[in-house]
C-alpha cells in the first residue's frame, strides 16, 4: 500500500482534507542536483540509463516532498522508438535531421515491441519504484500522437508547427496513418509502464492549442480518446492539452480520470466547461514562481480556493521553468501543504 495515496485519492474525486500537489518537469533543470547530473551525461544517456532516469525521478521528493513522482524521461522516446532518428542539441532542444514529409516517409515508420525498444523505460520505473519504497505514486507519461506528429514532421520545436499543420492539411491521410501508427504504439508503452509500476499515467498535448476545434477533433482528440479508452482500465489516465480549453467539454466526457487545465483558463471556467463533476489539474502560471514566496503561497492559496480542495491537483499550467529560485518552488508546495481550508 502506498503511505500516501493524497494524489490517487484525489483522481478518484473522493473527499480529502487538502488538494495532492506536484509540479510538471519537478524532475529537472530548476535543480543544482540535476545539474551536475547533467555535467556528466547527455540528454538520451540520462533518460536510457535506468539509475540515472529513477535518480532524477526522486531528486524532487527528497527536496520537497510532493505528493507524487514523475518519472524522468521524454516525449520523444516513443518516436525514437519507432525508427525516427531524435537529437536533443544543447541550447536548441529536439531535432529530428529526417523529418516526416510523405506517404514514403510514413511507411518507413515502425509500430515498435516495445517491451524490447524501451525495456530502459520499465528498469528505470522498477528502480525508481524501489527508491521510493511505497511513500507515494508514480506517474508514467507520453506526448499526444498530435504533438509526437509535430516534432516528426516539424524537425525541431516551432511557434506555429506550420510545417507539421501543412502535412497534415494537404495529406491527410498520410497523416492519419502516421498519427495511428503513434497511438498504438503510445498505447502499447503506457501498458507496459503500469505493468511496471506506474499507478497513473497522464497524457501531455503540448501542442493541441495549434489547431481550431474543429482540426483539434480530427488530428488530436479522436487520437487521445483511442489511449484513454484503452488505458482506464489500467490505471487512473490525465489528459492535459495545453491552450485546449475549448476541448475541456467533450474531454470531460472522455473518461479520463483527470484534465489538466493551463494558466489561460480559470479555476471557475474549467469547472463550468468540465461539467464540474471531473477532477482538475493545474493550472498556476509557471512564470508566476518568480513572485517572492510569501506572494506564491497567497495566490496558491486562492488558486485552492476557487477551484475547491475536492477533485482537485494542485499543479503548475505547464512545466516549471529553469531559472526559478528553489524557495519560490518550495514556497508553492509548502503552500499547499500548509492549506486549511
Amino acid at each position: 500500500m502506498i503511505k500516501n495515496d493524497l494524489f490517487l485519492r484525489a483522481l478518484k474525486g473522493e473527499t480529502v482534507n487538502r488538494p495532492p500537489v506536484w509540479m510538471m518537469r519537478q524532475a529537472g533543470r530548476y535543480l543544482p542536483e540535476f545539474m551536475a547530473i547533467k555535467e556528466k551525461y547527455d540528454f538520451f544517456t540520462r533518460c536510457q540509463t535506468p539509475e540515472l532516469a529513477s535518480e532524477i525521478t526522486v531528486q524532487p521528493i527528497r527536496r520537497y516532498g510532493m505528493d507524487a513522482a514523475i518519472l524522468f524521461s521524454d516525449i520523444l522516446v516513443i518516436p525514437q522508438a519507432m525508427n525516427i532518428e531524435v537529437q536533443m542539441k544543447p541550447n536548441f532542444g529536439p531535432y529530428l535531421p529526417n523529418p516526416i514529409r510523405s506517404q514514403k516517409d510514413v511507411d518507413n515508420v515502425v509500430v515498435p515491441d516495445v517491451t524490447v525498444e524501451l525495456d530502459y523505460v520499465y528498469q528505470a520505473i522498477k528502480a525508481t519504484k524501489e527508491k521510493l519504497n511505497n511513500e507515494i505514486p508514480l506517474i508514467g507519461f507520453a506526448g499526444s500522437p498530435w504533438t509526437i506528429l509535430c516534432y516528426c514532421v516539424q524537425g525541431q520545436g516551432s511557434k506555429n508547427f506550420d510545417k507539421a499543420k501543412e502535412f497534415c492539411f494537404t495529406n491527410p491521410v498520410a497523416a492519419h496513418n502516421l498519427l495511428q501508427k503513434i497511438t498504438d504504439t503510445t498505447i502499447a508503452y503506457l501498458k507496459e509502464k503500469v505493468k511496471a509500476g506506474c499507478n497513473a499515467v497522464q497524457v501531455f498535448d503540448s501542442w493541441g492549442g495549434m489547431l481550431s476545434p474543429v482540426d483539434y477533433q480530427e488530428f488530436s482528440w479522436q487520437y487521445i480518446q483511442q489511449i484513454i479508452d484503452a488505458l482506464k482500465g489500467d490505471a487512473p489516465v490525465i489528459a492535459f492539452g495545453k491552450g485546449c480549453w475549448f476541448a475541456l467539454g467533450d474531454m470531460a466526457k472522455s473518461g479520463a480520470s483527470a484534465l489538466g487545465v493551463d494558466w489561460t483558463c480559470s479555476a471557475q471556467n474549467a469547472r463550468y466547461l468540465t461539467g464540474g463533476n471531473i477532477t482538475l489539474q493545474g493550472n498556476f502560471d509557471p512564470t508566476r514562481l518568480f513572485s517572492p514566496p510569501a506572494e506564491i503561497k497567497k495566490m496558491v492559496h486562492q488558486m485552492i480556493t476557487d477551484f475547491g480542495k475536492d477533485k482537485y491537483i494542485v499543479n503548475l499550467g505547464h512545466g516549471i521553468l529553469p531559472n526559478i529560485p528553489l524557495d519560490h518552488a518550495k514556497a508553492f508546495i509548502d503552500a499547499v501543504k500548509e492549506y486549511n481550508p
